[in-house]
């Protein structure tokens, strides 16, 4: 028998040899993961190949590919407190960052001291075994984890040899390529000048030299003079960037402040979502309000701050905000530049905040967590722990957690368990109208009813001829509305009239 012919027009079929296209996408999740329709995860993830295109002598596949791509990086942390479990974690983390940041982590390197030392950061002996662990794996880049100096900087790059940076450098360039909006991409920019300007180096003599006269290069006549460095023009360059972004933040901080003021002037309470990174704050605000946010598993994914409405069962609205993560020792020009963005959580009625159940340190989490907030001026917000990930975290994990925070709720973003007490317990931390008052509202007036529906809080309804008796909680502005309807405590109602008690 033979075989079928194909149309010569038909495009092949992925059983063919010739397989023109390979498309890298995780599989489909399961229905009941649902977060909400998400092209930034789709973009993100849409890595295709296209075979034949490549114009070297022989192609390569995808495990070559991303080899030859991602930076080769070595790990190196001073342990100065704290125990060997804590430093464990902190390079773990590190180790993160560095994958989030698109690079292979080949070995890590702790050392033990009282604090990192002031010229190489792991003292002169230790820098010539990390240059033979460099050299051994073929490394091209050291990552550091603490802030370095630019003394540190130069130092270990010239006995090394490869490229240094240091931890807060990681997070800056994992944060330049998270950016998505305008504001953010502004205020990673304004970070990154800050760090900058204080590690300006030369790469080579003549960035340092002056021009003019013989000593500088022979320039000659007409070349004279004091000159400016090459340094010099860098940083006035940066102050005046910096100056531009300042005035760009201020202008984008003003609209964002309008909307702040539009929700407190209709008394909408707010609620912020907060923790630290990769806890799985942008996928529990999807199962809360379908928001369909970027959910990634990643350090920072989340950058913009992304607020949806809420309607609790009552019928009261309110907002949820997702903020941007927050990790341990957090680069102070990072929080700086990053101000109108937090703004979201110094101004919730209610800070929501999540923590990641399977992580090694969960206490460690929201201790640093804490210390972001307080640094901020968002410590005396009320505060809800939500230990996420149940479904991940261990028996024992759960049990420490449950006896050290007993009133936190446990829950599962990804599965849906646990949610609806969360949603239960958002709606009766939510703050009360304060004002407590008893009114007939005409029929013509259900935009009154409906207000109460969304800022207030009915206590009892009953409709009659003259229109509908309610007794609510109501905010001042409200209440001002509500005041030619004003019934007194008392004040009996007829089917047809109103009365008033003998007393």
């Amino acid at each position: 028998m033979t075989a079928p012919q194909r149309d010569p027009h038909e495009l092949p079929t992925p059983d063919d040899d010739e397989l023109l296209v390979e498309q890298l996408s995780p599989p489909a999740a399961d229905a009941s993961a649902y977060d909400g329709d998400q092209q930034d995860l789709e973009d993100r993830l849409s890595l295709r190949r296209v075979v034949g295109l490549s114009t070297e002598l022989a192609d390569i596949t995808e495990v070559e590919y991303r080899q030859l791509l991602l930076e080769r990086v070595v790990l190196v942390s001073v342990w100065t407190n704290g125990s060997e479990v804590t430093a464990q974690n902190s390079i773990a983390e590190l180790k993160a960052l560095a994958e989030t940041a698109g690079s292979q982590v080949l070995e890590g390197l702790i050392q033990r001291r009282d604090r990192p030392d002031p010229a190489t950061y792991i003292g002169r002996g230790k820098v010539d075994e990390l240059r033979d662990v460099v050299v051994a794996t073929g490394a091209d880049t050291v990552i550091c984890d603490g802030e370095l100096t630019l003394a540190q900087l130069r130092n270990l790059e010239d006995r090394v040899g490869v490229k240094v940076i240091d931890r807060t450098a990681l997070i800056l360039d994992i944060f330049a390529g998270h950016a998505k909006s305008a504001e953010g991409k502004a205020q990673v920019e304004l970070a990154q000048l800050q760090y900058l300007k204080q590690r300006l180096r030369g790469w080579g003599g003549n960035l340092s030299r002056q021009v003019g006269g013989r000593a500088s290069g022979g320039v000659g006549i007409g070349g004279r003079g004091p000159g400016e460095t090459k340094i010099e023009t860098d940083r006035r360059r940066i102050n005046s960037r910096i100056a531009k972004l300042r005035t760009a933040l201020r202008e984008m901080d003003i609209t964002r402040e309008t909307k702040r003021a539009e929700r407190r002037r209709n008394e909408v309470p707010s609620v912020a979502i907060v923790g630290y990174t990769n806890a799985g704050k942008s996928s529990l605000l999807n199962r809360l309000t379908g928001a369909g946010v970027l959910v990634d598993d990643a350090l920072f994914a989340t950058l913009d701050p992304t607020t949806r409405r809420a309607a609790a069962a009552d019928g009261r609205v309110y907002t949820l905000t997702d903020t941007v993560g927050f990790v341990r020792h957090l680069p102070h020009d990072l929080v700086e530049a990053f101000a109108s963005t937090l703004e979201e959580s110094t101004e919730a009625d209610l800070l929501i905040h999540v923590v990641d159940g399977s992580d090694p340190d969960p206490v460690g989490q929201i201790g640093a967590v804490r210390t972001v907030l307080a640094d901020i001026g968002a410590a005396d917000i009320p505060e809800l722990i939500v230990i996420n990930k149940i479904d991940r975290a261990t028996a024992e994990a759960l049990s420490m957690l449950r006896g050290k925070y007993p009133d936190a709720v446990f829950v599962s973003a990804r599965t849906g368990k646990g949610v609806d007490k969360l949603r239960a317990t958002i709606e009766s931390l939510l703050p009360r109208p304060e004002i407590e008052m008893r009114a007939l509202i005409p029929y013509e007036r259900g935009d009154l009813v409906n207000r109460i529906h969304q800022t207030g809080e009915f206590l009892s309804t009953e409709h009659l001829a003259a229109g509908t008796l309610v007794t609510a909680r109501v905010n001042p502005s409200l209440a001002a509305d509500l005041a030619p309807y004003k019934l007194a405590p008392y004040e009996l109602v007829g089917s047809d009239s109103v009365r008033r008690d003998a007393h």
